[in-house]
């Protein structure tokens, strides 16, 4: 994966000058209209390097929360910085306005930060209710799987999905990291990384971002591929100091995917540097079948869901993507003509999740390069 700064840090300015790749047809950007400010209202506060959020049919939130890291051991890594090991990785409830860790210990690693720059965390990265009600979380990894043993006991449930049942005793229900290891769907460099989950009533789905595939997990916890998600080459900006006309891979690096009305897993690129933009789509993959693009002109997807009308509703974590110095977010819309509807932008400052609510109104995580200030906001959606 060509990864981003902050929470993916990994391979953020790793690119093969060298790569032949096939032209590709640029799509316009759809048709874009901005809202006046949307109204957002704080219901969860102090959260560690945030990330995935979902809600329940009584309205009940869960929010992951990558952490810190810890002392160690460390492992190197293919991009740079080696990751350190920690048990600082929880997931929060808020239940009725009253917020609290439900989960807590969880394997978390961080990464050294470059001046300037936040330092990666990698651990709990989204959150999903299985058909029986018990809590599925994604362990983020980051990483080529063959460091993994370096980290002991507790850090093999890195690169995994564990589940959670009543009494909070967890165990690993799949192995991302081995199955990286095993099959290398995208034929690129080994590493794996975790990171947007989706249930679906006999199983459930992950998106693994630096793998740059789509992995479903059935109920008897086999894994078989869903998509792997092509690269694509783009001239290098001038800041490189390349010759002009040079191209770059950028990789799909899939972080989000969600179950839609149709019965079809929808996945969102957040892509890699140097987060061309309006270069982040979304696919629509139905098993068996290939993956088409179903929505275009977006920078840096972080989420994807659909609304109570069905209608597809898309998180990026900055509109100008992560290397502009800008980490305004947006909240859109997608509508049945391919229109874009900006829902909420100012406020939403490196958002990384969202969710919909029992009456319809959406969740955001917020702040999602903040060690202590990561929060969820509230927002109530326009027709």
């Amino acid at each position: 994966m060509v990864g981003t700064e902050g929470w993916m840090v990994t391979a953020a300015r790793r690119w093969t000058a060298a790569a032949i790749l096939p032209a590709v047809l640029l799509v316009a950007a759809p048709a874009y209209a901005a809202p006046p400010p949307a109204e957002l209202s704080v219901v969860a506060r102090g959260l560690t390097n945030v990330r995935g959020v979902i809600v329940d049919r009584h309205g009940t939130l869960y929010v992951a929360e990558a952490g810190r890291g810890g002392a160690g051991p460390c492992i190197p890594t293919s991009f740079g910085p080696v990751l350190c090991f920690g048990t600082t990785g929880a997931v929060t409830e808020v239940r009725r306005g009253v917020q609290r860790r439900v989960l807590s210990g969880l394997p978390s690693l961080r990464g050294q930060a470059a001046e300037g720059e936040p330092a990666s965390s990698y651990g709990p990265h989204d959150v999903a209710l299985n058909a029986n009600g018990e809590l599925l979380v994604a362990l983020g990894y980051g990483t080529d799987p063959v460091y993994r043993p370096q980290l002991g006991a507790a850090g093999a449930a890195l690169g995994t999905v564990i589940k959670a049942g009543p009494h909070r005793r967890w165990s690993v229900v799949a192995d991302l990291a081995a199955h990286e290891q095993a099959q290398n769907p995208d034929g690129q460099q080994l590493e794996s990384q975790p990171y947007g989950l989706a249930a679906d009533g006999c199983g459930f789905a992950v998106a693994d971002a630096a793998a740059n595939d789509a992995v479903r997990v059935d109920e008897r916890g086999h894994l078989s591929t869903l998509a792997a998600l092509p690269s694509r080459p783009y001239e290098a900006p001038p800041e490189w100091g390349l010759p002009p006309g040079t191209t770059v891979p950028v990789q799909a690096v899939p972080v989000a995917i969600t179950r839609g009305p149709d019965g079809a897993f929808y996945v969102g690129e957040l892509t890699g540097s140097f987060f061309p933009e309006g270069a982040a789509r979304v696919w629509r993959v139905v098993p068996g079948q290939p993956a088409t693009v179903h929505a275009t002109g977006f920078t840096t997807i972080i989420d994807v869901t659909f609304d109570r009308r069905g209608r597809l509703v898309v998180l990026e974590m900055t509109k100008r993507g992560l290397d502009s110095g800008d980490l305004t977010g947006a909240l859109t819309r997608v509508e049945p003509d391919g229109r874009h509807t900006e829902l909420a932008g100012a406020g939403l400052v490196a958002p990384t999740s969202v969710a919909v609510g029992p009456g319809g109104e959406f969740y955001v995580a917020n702040q999602g390069l903040s060690e202590t200030g990561g929060e969820v906001v509230r927002l109530r959606p326009r027709p």
